[in-house]
């Protein structure tokens, strides 16, 4: 019997990708039992192999287990799988991104569904010379595929993986599904140990995308390290992210304002691995509060939603996008606020690590239309700038501090609100009337009159720059679409405490 015709893109498949490797891709694939593949996907959708094609740009050569890709899905992840501009002669990188998923109802049967529309990709990228290619060298990126946003989970099991498939090849793909595929489930709020390619993490996942994982509250029961004790949805730490705001430290405020406030940020570096993690970081500091915005790590200009993104529309309420590209300069000129990484000296602070930006606009955070509304915390900057130019253990323990500080800010932003709240939770006598006669409670509706009054009476924990600015602020804050998710969330939590206490009696 003849053996089935090739489908087209074999065709085309970049010099360096063996056709060897094809076939032992091909074979682990089509040997996977169905369980296997079910249980790799409670946790992941697949690992990519995406190569460069010297006639057709990124190519993804396979995944394994197979996956069910659109065709904009695919071409989405093959160009986000790249850096969109040369990053070194040899070397390897790590970046990830987020990209809209676009499922048929066929699809949906045979992957597993995103929590909110989006795949998200850990990639691997890897740059080899090679005298037998015209361009010179080899390009490669292997990319893990996954519904689930636990960046510093990924980041280290790509970190751990990309190395071992750049020396063993196809092999470990296999090797790593079926570790995968031993994992328990990914239960919210669980500690769960993992044993990955002959490295052992401590996992902690959290009780919902929204919640803060610090080290100060984990559940490890030693000494915290970055490298074995993992917070699934914190940002990646590694290298220190102090070294990705040099020249913007004394506006971080500020940008914690923006974020708040559901303003668009436009994330420019020089590398996807430096703004990947910028944007990672900055959307952590925004929880407990819910990103209401888009968020892409790594965007470029071949990306199926870029039309809706970048466009000469003002850009959408609460979106970060991270760019490389010089073109988004000219094409975001109508941004409000463009926060560039790095620092504008590049000989200052840690070589090894140090962070530079030779295109697009100058390291630091420009703003049009925004004016701080809190105090800055001086002796923290300080601290920064005195960290910034000191050994990486030092970069580390002051910016696991600026988390923390950011982290209190947005518990102080919310505690007005918090107590607000209190007073629409009906009474205890409230309740015991509303049991006897079968009524439903609810929580009273949020009144922006009263609001307002507890706050002139109680005030806020934030160091707001005068009282007026407080209303100000707050009053902008009530307007956005981040408001209305966080109040959304009280009100379900109130309603089961209600219904639970209906019940109970």
């Amino acid at each position: 019997m003849a053996k089935p015709r090739q489908v087209s893109r074999s065709q085309t498949l970049p010099r360096a990708f063996k056709r060897s490797q094809r076939k032992q891709l091909l074979e682990i694939a089509g040997t996977v039992g169905d369980s296997i593949v079910l249980s790799i996907r409670r946790w992941i959708q697949g690992i990519a192999i995406v190569e460069f094609d010297l006639d057709n740009g990124p190519t993804i050569c396979g995944i394994y287990p197979p996956t069910v890709l659109a065709p904009i899905e695919e071409e989405n992840i093959a160009f986000s799988a790249f850096p969109d501009s040369l990053q070194f002669e040899q070397g390897s990188q790590i970046h990830s991104f987020r990209i809209r998923e676009h499922l048929t109802s066929t699809d949906n049967q045979k992957r597993s569904q995103s929590v909110d529309g989006y795949i998200y990709g850990f990639s691997h990228f890897t740059q080899r010379r090679d005298p037998s290619s015209r361009r010179g060298y080899q390009q490669q990126s292997v990319v893990v595929l996954t519904q689930h946003p636990y960046p510093a989970l990924f980041y280290s099991i790509i970190s751990t993986f990309g190395p071992l498939f750049q020396k063993h090849g196809i092999p470990m793909a296999e090797a790593a599904g079926h570790n995968i595929a031993t994992w328990r489930d990914p239960t919210p709020g669980e500690t769960i140990e993992l044993g990955f390619l002959g490295s052992v993490f401590l996992i902690e996942l959290p009780h919902t995308v929204d919640q803060q994982q610090l080290t100060e509250t984990s559940s490890f029961k030693e000494k915290y390290d970055p490298r074995v004790h993992i917070l699934a949805s914190a940002p990646p730490l590694l290298p220190p992210p102090i070294l990705l705001f040099g020249a913007s430290f004394s506006h971080l405020w500020s940008i914690w304002e923006c974020l708040v406030l559901c303003e668009p940020i436009l994330v420019f570096g020089s590398s996807p691995a430096q703004t990947s993690q910028a944007i990672w970081w900055l959307r952590d500091l925004l929880r407990p509060i819910p990103m209401a915005g888009d968020v892409r790590p790594y965007f470029t200009v071949q990306d199926g939603d870029h039309s809706q993104l970048v466009n000469r529309l003002p850009p959408k309420s609460g979106i970060l996008l991270g760019v490389t590209n010089p073109f988004f300069e000219k094409s975001c000129i109508h941004w409000p606020h463009v926060l560039s990484l790095g620092q504008r000296n590049p000989h200052v602070g840690n070589k090894r690590h140090s962070i530079t930006h030779p295109a697009g606009p100058e390291p630091g955070w420009k703003t049009k239309t925004h004016n701080r509304y809190v105090s800055k915390d001086k002796t923290l900057l300080k601290e920064l700038e005195s960290a910034h130019a000191g050994n990486e253990r030092l970069q580390m323990e002051i910016s696991l501090s600026l988390r923390r500080h950011f982290c209190a800010r947005t518990t102080a932003l919310l505690t007005p609100l918090s107590r607000y709240l209190n007073t629409l939770i009906p009474s205890p006598i409230e309740v015991a009337a509303a049991r006897t006669s079968h009524h439903t409670l609810r929580l009273k509706p949020f009144n922006s009159v009263n609001f307002f009054a507890s706050l002139k009476l109680h005030g806020s924990p934030l160091p707001f720059r005068s009282a007026n600015r407080r209303k100000e602020f707050y009053e902008r804050w009530l307007k956005t679409p981040t408001f209305g998710m966080w109040l959304g969330q009280q009100e379900h939590i109130v309603q089961g405490v209600l219904e639970q206490a209906s019940a109970a009696g």
